[in-house]
Order: structure tokens, then sequence, then C-alpha cells
């Protein structure tokens, strides 16, 4: 077997930004400026040797389009001097500011947008460094949101400890982010905890978004228990669930094959008055169904909630796409396809993207590749899920040199890589058989901070086992469980750690 060789040290690790790319003092000095700033030239008047040695001063000869530049003192009559040179290094002084003010602001900014996570924290710090810096609550809720989307929700604590330090008085909308972050990490026992915090706290007591996000990861885990507990608390506080909520709610229900509650949920939902069903609801039901594969059903509930009045919408469409990809039912795939553009509703990333994995499902590179290349010339941008698609299809079809170019372009593009684009990059590895840069990937996933979870370390003992290496399966379980028990001290209490 050929060796898959990613060389990640080059290609697919992010470029961290230098600590040298920004200058860390409010007035820069004048050795060889980051940003340059064009300015005109002043030239200083002759000295006397040069008036001695040639009588006639030489005039400045313009090419033809420029024109020299007029002040005060170069109009006839004029023999007030301005001071050029002071007024000059103000101006300097100035721009410079501006500058670096713009520049890191900029760049932080860009940081937040590419889901960099890392590079943001890096960027803030030196912005935190700087004489004009304001804390502001605006900068903390995106980087909050960001590291939780990025399952660094222990990072995302220590940021909004650091805030409070700095004379940021919490809101519920912080309090429901930093704990939003903990539930995308499934991490319910802290999310709880957060949740006390904010009853405690008099100015942040949890609304209606709190406790959805509460309920869905609890959902997500089939604890119903919790669920109940919560609509009970939120009765108590007489806070309403709305639409949102129940969405949720029906989801889990549906993943969890408990119809007849799912049906109990949406029945409330039709003799609400103010909790009415929604295209989200709609979206919700035909998903559970089309994740499940009951293709017979998705359509007979897609068919009942057009009966009760309410309208698809792109993400319907691509829902439906995704189920009949999943099934390779390429012909009704299709036509939802055509029926998007007879409505004039646009194709979307995840439209494509859900296209791709279709065909990467089946190992169908030719196609799979073709509609890549539909959606770049189309003017869409891939996303992560797109490349994951695209590695675990060529992987599938056994074209692991495609799998090095995409992984390749990725980092050409940019493309944020989390914990499900390495899996996808490791599965590719031990299909390939190709162990040394598995665990290559496995070392820069660490290194660029990336936690690996359950499916990263199931594709690794797999890999070990078929190849007979118990030792290096003893060795991943040993990390495994030194890694979670590293969580819980990061996560326990300080006075609980010092006591």
């Amino acid at each position: 077997m050929a060796s898959l060789s990613l060389t990640f040290s080059s290609s697919i690790a992010p470029s961290p930004i230098s600590p040298h790319k920004f200058n860390k003092t409010r007035n820069p000095k004048p050795k060889v400026p980051i940003f340059p700033i064009t300015r005109f030239a002043i030239s200083s008047p002759p000295s006397a040797s040069a008036s001695n040695s040639s009588s006639v001063v030489k005039k400045k000869h313009w090419k033809q389009g420029e024109f020299p530049g007029f002040s005060e003192t170069s109009l006839p009559g004029s023999t007030k001097r301005s001071p050029i040179k002071n007024l000059k290094k103000k101006l300097d002084r100035k721009n410079d500011a501006k500058a670096w003010v713009n520049t890191v602001t900029e760049a932080l900014s860009e940081c937040i947008d590419k889901k960099q996570w890392l590079q943001a924290l890096q960027t803030f710090d030196m912005l935190r460094e700087q004489s004009f810096y304001q804390p502001r609550e605006g900068t903390y809720m995106k980087l909050i949101v960001l590291l939780g989307r990025s399952s660094q929700p222990h990072r995302a604590r220590q940021l909004f400890t650091t805030m409070i330090e700095e004379g940021c008085d919490p809101t519920p909308e912080l309090y429901t982010a930093l704990l939003a972050a903990y539930c995308r990490s499934n991490m319910i026992d802290e999310a709880l905890s957060i949740l006390n915090e904010m009853k405690n706290h008099p100015l942040c007591q949890p609304d209606v978004f709190t406790y959805s996000t509460l309920i869905k990861v609890c959902v997500d885990a089939f604890k119903f228990e919790l669920v109940e507990l919560m609509y009970e608390e939120m009765a108590q506080r007489s806070i309403m669930p709305n639409t949102v909520t129940q969405n949720i709610v029906l989801s889990g229900y549906g993943k969890a094959g408990m119809f007849d509650q799912m049906e109990k949920v949406l029945s409330s939902m039709l003799q609400s008055t103010s909790c009415k069903p929604d295209v989200w609801t709609m979206n919700t039901i035909i998903s559970v169904f089309g994740n499940m594969g009951q293709i017979d059903m998705m359509e007979k509930w897609y068919e009942k909630f057009r009966n009760f009045g309410i309208e698809p919408e792109t993400r319907t469409f691509n829902i439906l796409i995704g189920a009949y990809g999943k099934k390779r039912m390429y012909d009704k795939m299709s036509s939802v396809m055509e029926y998007m553009r007879k409505l004039q509703f646009p194709w979307t990333t995840s439209t494509y993207n859900n296209v791709i994995d279709a065909f990467a499902d089946a190992g169908d590179a030719k196609n799979m590749e073709y509609t890549f290349n539909q959606m770049r010339s189309e003017g869409m941008r891939a996303d992560t899920k797109t490349f994951c698609c695209l590695i675990n299809g060529f992987a599938n079809a056994g074209l692991f040199h495609k799998v090095i170019s995409s992984v390749h372009l990725a980092a050409k593009l940019e493309t944020p890589e989390n914990t499900a684009f390495y899996n996808a990059v490791l599965s590719a590895c031990a299909k390939a058989e190709d162990l040394m840069e598995m665990e290559r990937v496995f070392k820069r996933m660490k290194d660029n901070q990336c936690q690996p979870d359950n499916t990263t370390y199931s594709i690794m003992v797999k890999a070990y086992r078929k190849q007979g290496m118990s030792d290096k399966i003893y060795y991943l379980e040993q990390e495994k469980q030194t890694m979670i028990t590293d969580d819980k001290i990061v996560n326990q209490p300080e006075d609980e750690l010092f006591s």
C-alpha cells in the first residue's frame, strides 16, 4: 500500500500570527514600519556650500501629467512659514496610532469570521496590552461564542472571568453564551452549574433562551427526566416555552423513537395560540424521519405540514435532498433540486454538501468531484463539512492522492479545521493503512488545540487492532483517560482545587 504522506507540517497547519506582526507600542519606532504610510518627501533648502558652488538653482522638470504641490509659502507675496517638521511629526504619530488601532481590530474580526479561535485569542491578547484598549461586552460575546463553537468551553470560562476582572458587568446573554459553550461539548453538569450561577445573580436571571439551550443538550443526551425538570422550573418562574423550545423537544422525542410523545407535543402546539408550529417544526419532523431512512414517513409529514399551511424553505429542500441522497434515490434528489430552481430557491453550500455527501458515501468520486467543481464555479464557498465529505469520498474510492490534494486545498482556502475535519483525515489514513501518517495527523490535531472525541479514538483503536498493535491501543486508552481527568481538573472551581 502506498504511503499517504500529507506533510502536515507545511500544509494542514494554520499559519499562527507572529508576535512581531504588530508593534506593541502606541508610537512605533521609525526603523522599519510594518505598515508603511506613503508620504510626500519635502526637500530641505540648499546649503550655503551648494549655493557657492552653483549660482543657478536647478528647477524641477515635471513629467506630463504631474504637477508640483502648492503651499502658502509658494504663493506670491506670502512670507509666513509654517512649522513643517513639527506638524509632520504630529501627523505621523496620529496616522500611526490610527493604523495600529484599525489593523489589530480588523485582524481580530477576521480571525473570528474565519473561526480561527487560537489566532483570535492571540490577537486579543495583543489588543489588551495597548493603551487605547477599552473592554467591550460585544467583543467578549463574539469570542465566547467562537470558543463554544470550537469545543473550547474551558477557555470560554477563563475569558468570561477575565471580562469580569476588567470591570464588565455580566449579562443574561453572556451567561447564556457561556452555558451554550459547555452544552456544545455535552458537559451537562457544568452547564447546570452556570444555570445556578445565573439564578443567584439578581441581574442575570435565566430566560427562555437559556432554558432552551439547556433543554437541547439534555434532549441530545436522551435525558428526558432533566427536560421535565427544566419545564417545571420554567413554569415556577413564569417562563413560557416558545416554538424553538418545543421544536427542540420534538426533535429529541423523534430521535429517541418516542413518536407518541412527539405527536403529543405537536398536537399541543397546533392547539396553542402563542406557540404555533412553523417551518422549523416542519424541518425538525421531516429531518427525524429522513435521518432514520424512513422516506415514506418523511414524505407523509411533508404533505401534512403543507396542508397546515406551512410553506417549505431552502433548508426544507436541503433536508429532503440529504435524505434521498443517503438512500441513493438520485432521481428524487435531482427532482427536488430542479424544483428549487423552478421556485427560485438558491442552492446553498448545504445543498451542495448534501449532494457531495451522497456520492461520498457511495464512493462515487467522479460525480462527487463534478458536483464540487460546479459548486466552486457558481462562486459558492466550501466549508469544513464540504472537505470532510470530499476526504471521506476519496478515501472510500481508494483515491488517497486526492485526499492529499483536498487537504492542501482546504489549507489554501483557510478552511477552519475542527475535530470532524481531523477525524476525516485520520479515517482516510486508517483506510490507507498508513499508521505513521495517522499518528502525525493525531499529533498535529493536539498541537492545534483541537480536542479529540470518542470518534477520534475509535478510528485509531480500530486501525491499531487491525494491525494487532495491542500496546498502541493500551497507550491510547491511557491517554484518553488522562484527557478526561485533565478536563475535570480544569473545570473544577479554584476553591476546591486549593482546599
